[in-house]
């Protein structure tokens, strides 16, 4: 498959759109430095696609306010066009410019910003994003990611990037630059290699319209947020019509088949374990779930890599960072 590269020319500012030039098989890996950031910005702003690591995992992204270029993630990734994505911010400041904060919102993203919390909120009518981005809905995904290389990419370009996820739909999401290569390297640009993403699962998301609600369990703890609101998020599921990412009832699969809850591996079965125990792979022998949320995908690809066609997986405890890990797993375990 042939994918567009974008020229590189320091007269346009990031936020021009698309001018075609050449079509190349290979992928431009950016190095994290100065030029790197300043070529992930121009792609961006001539409606490239730039994969880009994150303190969660890697993003896809492209510029939030060009249809054209939004379309290209979802052709990328095949992803349903009713899902959603989250924009990426500098700062809270940012933020506030595209969407309407109330109290409870203000309040998480003083305590939590920069870092692994996304909030749903009004879109502004002005704010000039896609409407392919909100998926034709008034609430807007925003986030103010926590990584160097995410926030100088962002800085460099200088406007609101969309960003899911760097896989393909439903697939296992990548938490270094070899796993988007894997995935994606033939349909987009380019991806910043910054080194394996230390979260490791994607941002908990929040929904602040109206009472406070939990949408997805991620890399903040949900027992960080209610103590910093002072009362108990309710979650809202929406697998058929999803209001903000991760909210799909199959997701994060892996190529073999998921049994959980597993205290030991069936014949047949390859044993992803958590804690001390015999295991083909595990995701944190300490029983540490810091740990073992950063190592979650990057031990699915490795799985994959195995051809692991039956998967058991540990019990993982259900709080802390162990509600996320649960919440990923449950999804790559559902009927597909």
């Amino acid at each position: 498959m042939h994918r567009p590269i974008w020229p590189i020319y320091r007269s346009m500012a990031p936020h021009q759109p698309k001018r075609h030039v050449m079509k190349s098989e290979q992928l431009l890996v950016l190095q994290p430095d100065v030029a790197g950031l300043e070529k992930a910005a121009r792609i961006l702003g001539l409606g490239g696609l730039v994969s880009f690591p994150t303190e969660t995992v890697y993003g896809l992204g492209s510029d939030a306010r060009n249809d054209r270029a939004v379309a290209g993630i979802y052709a990328a990734k095949e992803r349903p066009s009713f899902n959603p994505l989250i924009v990426h911010v500098p700062d809270t400041a940012a933020a506030e410019a595209y969407c309407v904060f109330n109290d409870a919102a203000r309040r998480l993203a003083q305590a939590f910003w920069p870092g692994a919390l996304t909030l749903v909120l009004p879109v502004r009518a002005d704010a000039g994003i896609s409407k392919l981005v909100t998926a034709g809905l008034d609430t807007l995904a925003v986030r103010v990611p926590d990584h160097p290389v995410a926030s100088g990419v962002l800085s460099a370009f200088g406007g609101p990037v969309a960003a899911p996820s760097a896989n393909p739909s439903g697939k296992v999401s990548p938490t270094r630059a070899a796993h988007v290569v894997a995935g994606l390297g033939d349909r987009i640009d380019a991806v910043v290699d910054g080194g394996a993403c230390a979260v490791g699962v994607e941002s908990t998301i929040v929904s602040c319209v109206g009472a406070p609600a939990l949408l997805r369990a991620g890399g903040i703890p949900v027992e960080a947020l209610e103590a910093c609101l002072g009362q108990t998020l309710v979650a809202e599921e929406n697998p058929d019509t999803p209001i903000a990412p991760g909210q799909l009832a199959s997701h994060y699969a892996p190529q073999g088949k998921v049994r959980l809850n597993a205290p030991y591996a069936e014949p047949g079965e390859v044993l992803l374990g958590f804690g001390p125990v015999e295991a083909d792979l595990n995701l944190s022998v300490a029983g540490d779930l810091t740990e073992a949320a950063a190592c979650l995908f990057a031990c699915l690809h490795e799985l994959d890599a195995m051809g692991a066609a039956a998967i058991a997986v540990s019990p993982i405890p259900d709080h802390g960072l162990g509600r996320a890990i649960n919440d990923r797993l449950r999804r790559a375990a559902a009927p597909r």
